[in-house]
């Protein structure tokens, strides 16, 4: 697969994690590249990384939504493992990955409209002017869960001491 651009390598990374579960829209998946880059590519740029992992075999479309496909879970497993390493050197091993990749036949074309993107990425920006920070992050938990919690942390025996 050539060429390989960083938004391709980005878009697959926040695929990877905005569909864990289900297929992702479109605005979650922005959100993820926001949480994982802390910038949106060009809507530009996106819309040809999802033509080109598309035409690869990388990215499916179901119903309006996007997944990974079974080839790019199986090329995203060797990466994903190490968990301690830092952004730039997952990016670096998606690329090598993607560098080595042969696709074994050509998937369906998904091609965005720069509107679609762009909407995508705005509805992204108007929740965070909201009340929570990121699509993906959970919302805090309120101060009666705080509370709560404290209390685990206190000995189970009064917090009396032995005498040894």
């Amino acid at each position: 697969m050539h060429p390989i651009h960083d938004a391709d390598v980005l878009l697959l990374m926040a695929t990877a994690l905005a569909s864990k579960r289900r297929p992702a829209e479109l605005a979650e998946i922005m959100a993820a590249a926001d949480l994982l880059h802390g910038s949106i590519p060009l809507d530009v740029d996106i819309g040809a990384a999802f033509l080109h992992l598309s035409t690869h075999g990388l990215i499916g479309e179901v119903a309006g939504r996007f997944a990974l496909t079974p080839d790019a879970l199986e090329l995203m497993a060797g990466v994903c493992h190490k968990k301690k390493a830092e952004l730039p050197e997952r990016m670096f091993a998606i690329r090598q990955e993607l560098a080595g990749y042969v696709p074994r036949g050509e998937g369906d074309a998904i091609r965005l409209a720069t509107e679609q993107v762009t909407a995508a990425i705005l509805a992204h920006r108007t929740f965070l002017k909201g009340p929570g920070r990121n699509l993906l992050v959970p919302k805090p938990k309120a101060a009666v869960d705080k509370a709560r919690r404290a209390g685990q942390w206190r000995r189970l025996d009064g917090g009396r001491r032995s005498k040894s």
